[in-house]
Parts: C-alpha cells; sequence; structure tokens
C-alpha cells in the first residue's frame, strides 16, 4: 500500500476532490466515551451513494471523505457505561452515527428523519468539533452504542455488511407499506444492489415477484439464481400491456431517469409504488394515473436502528443474504469505475481486515 497522507489513529481511503479518486488517508477517530463502542473494521459494503457523494454529484460534499456506511467488525473496546454490546462480540454500523433523540421520530425509532441526524460519513461531527464524520472505508470507528447493530451469529461478516444499507432501504418500505405479505403479488424495478435485495425479501416474505428490467439479459439470473417467479423486459410495449394490472406492489430502486407512468398502469386498484432510487430530474407524474385505482406514489430513506436490527435477525433466520463480490481497498477506483457501468453482481463488499495494514 502507498504510504499514508497524513496523521492519526486511523487508517482509511479518502476522496481529496470530486474527482472522487481515492487513496490512503490517516485521520483521528475520538476517544472512546463513557457510550461509545470502538469497532475494528472487518468488512465495508460499497453503496453507490458512497459514489455520488464521493464525487460531489448531490454537492455539498466534504473533503477530505473517507466514504463507508455498511460497516462490520469486532468490538475492540467499550465505555464505562455501556450494555449493549461486548469486547469481542462483531457490530455494526449502518448509516446513522447519532440523532437528537427527543424529536417524535426518535421516539417511534425512525431516527433517519430526526432533522438532527448524524450521517456515517461527509457531515459535521457534533461529538468532535470542527471534524468531519468519516466512514468505513478504515481500519476502526466509534460510534455511540445506541447505533451500534449486533451481528447474529448466522451471518458471515462480509455477507451481512451490505444489510445495513441496501438491506434495510428495501426492507423498511416493504414493511411500512405492508408489501411482505404471503401471496402478494410484488413487482421489483431494476435488478441492482438495492433490486437483489428486494427480490430476496419478497421470496422469504412468500410472495410472487416479478422483476422489471429493460435488460433481457438479466432474465436467467432473475429467474434461476434470485427466484424470481416472472420477468418482463419494461422496452416490450406488448408484454407489459399483458400485465396490466398484475401487481400489488412495486419497488423501484432505479436511480437513472425514467418514467413511473408505465409502471402504475401494471398496478392493481389499491397498489403502492415505492420509490427508494434517486433520479436526478423530477418525475413527471398526472394525478389521473393515481385517482383511477386509487394508487399510491410513496418514498422510503433506509430504516431506524431498532428495525435494521429486526432485519438482520430475519436475515438470519431465513438465509436472506446479498450477492457479493469481496475486493481489497487497493481496488477501490476500479470498483468506482465497473460501478458506473453497473459491472458488479450486485455488491462490492472491502476486505479491510485483510487488506488494510
Amino acid at each position: 500500500m502507498a504510504a499514508e497522507v497524513g496523521e492519526g489513529n486511523c487508517i482509511g481511503y479518502a476522496a481529496r476532490d470530486q474527482s472522487g479518486f481515492l487513496s490512503p488517508f490517516k485521520f483521528n477517530r475520538r476517544e472512546v466515551g463513557p457510550k461509545d463502542v470502538r469497532i475494528r473494521i472487518t468488512h465495508c459494503g460499497i453503496c453507490h451513494s458512497d459514489l455520488h457523494q464521493a464525487k460531489n454529484e448531490w454537492g455539498g460534499s466534504l473533503y477530505p471523505m473517507v466514504p463507508g456506511h455498511e460497516i462490520v467488525g469486532v468490538v475492540e473496546a467499550v465505555g464505562s457505561e455501556v450494555t449493549k454490546i461486548a469486547v469481542g462480540q462483531r457490530g455494526g454500523v449502518g448509516c446513522m452515527v447519532d440523532s437528537c433523540r427527543t424529536c417524535q421520530a426518535c421516539k417511534e425509532h425512525v431516527e433517519q428523519f430526526c432533522p438532527g441526524t448524524v450521517y456515517t460519513y461527509n457531515r459535521p461531527d457534533p461529538k468532535s468539533p470542527g471534524e468531519v464524520t468519516q466512514g468505513g472505508y478504515s481500519s476502526s470507528i466509534v460510534c455511540d452504542e445506541d447505533f451500534v447493530l449486533s451481528i447474529p451469529e448466522a451471518l458471515s461478516s462480509d455477507l451481512a455488511a451490505p444489510l445495513l444499507c441496501a438491506g434495510i432501504t428495501v426492507y423498511s418500505p416493504m414493511v411500512y407499506y405492508g408489501a411482505n405479505k404471503p401471496g402478494m403479488r410484488l413487482g421489483v424495478v431494476g435488478l441492482g444492489g438495492l433490486g437483489h435485495m428486494a427480490v430476496k425479501f419478497g421470496k422469504a416474505f412468500g410472495m410472487e415477484v416479478t422483476v422489471l428490467s429493460t435488460s433481457p439479459s438479466k432474465e436467467k439470473e432473475a429467474k434461476d439464481v434470485l427466484g424470481a417467479d416472472r420477468f418482463i423486459v419494461t422496452k416490450d410495449a406488448e408484454a407489459m400491456k399483458a400485465a396490466a394490472g398484475s401487481l400489488d406492489a412495486i419497488v423501484d430502486t432505479v436511480s437513472a431517469q425514467h418514467e413511473l407512468g408505465p409502471y402504475l398502469e401494471l398496478l392493481t386498484f389499491n397498489g403502492k409504488m415505492i420509490l427508494v432510487g434517486v433520479p436526478p430530474q423530477p418525475y413527471d407524474l398526472h394525478a389521473f394515473q393515481l385517482i383511477g385505482g386509487r394508487k399510491t406514489v410513496a418514498g422510503s430513506l433506509i430504516g431506524g436502528v431498532k428495525e435494521t436490527q429486526e432485519m438482520l435477525e430475519l436475515c438470519a433466520q431465513k438465509g436472506v443474504v446479498p450477492m457479493i463480490e469481496v475486493i481489497d481497498i487497493q481496488d477501490i477506483n476500479k470498483a468506482y469505475e465497473r460501478m458506473m457501468k453497473s459491472d458488479v453482481k450486485y455488491r462490492f463488499v472491502i476486505d479491510i481486515e485483510k487488506s488494510l495494514k
């Protein structure tokens, strides 16, 4: 590995500017406080939002930036008041590391909607004034125990990591909007990191799952590997017409620009379309597309800590895990290039323990 840049007690890979190029970087993690947990990171998933923020595609990026919010490792120190987890156990950190704890969202365990939510990286760090939160492409992290997750024994660390963003991002709205009932007909738009998890959860819930994709080449894997019941090529006008009214709910994971209208036609009356992808431009949607069938278009953002823990337990019980490709951290920039070409099935995971020395 190239010589690290800077000084500090933690080694990571950081973007320095909107080129998004990542290189070695040393920085300081805070000392372990009474309610803190220090985790030696062993694995970190790579989310597409890491790429967006490293390249400042959403604006407001703070550099130097160490991305990563699908973090799993081993607890190596705990504060004097920590009761949730112990040294030697595996712990995880997802997209958040703090919140206000007093607002209605926090009281209802949906901290992701708290106005004071502190995200795992690329945010001012209130516990280290003047510093910025840094993520999991690094050797360790210090986090308040309330935002640390316990990793069930049945889940390996590399497979658990993507569940902390990709998994909860589709699991949470499926449960909240009732798109998790046996026998229901679920459509999944897009077959990437989020989409393949929606298919897996749908099958685990006992649903009939239809993958909706622009790529005919994905049909065999969608059915034979992921277990989808049907596959519709959305560019095929006749196939789309024949499927009108055939779905109870759709999870739309696509962040590329696309029209919602053709998908809404696939919903039966009272059907729900749940958006978890973030295209760059607003959707063009007419009220008549909803009124005629009392249809709902909804959105969702990750999930709270309590719900994420519940999801992890369910994944352990039912064997719901992502399909991953494990890489060394030295290959992170190549991985970003491949992500931009959708050349991954379906989530990169960095082996931090092996490759970041």
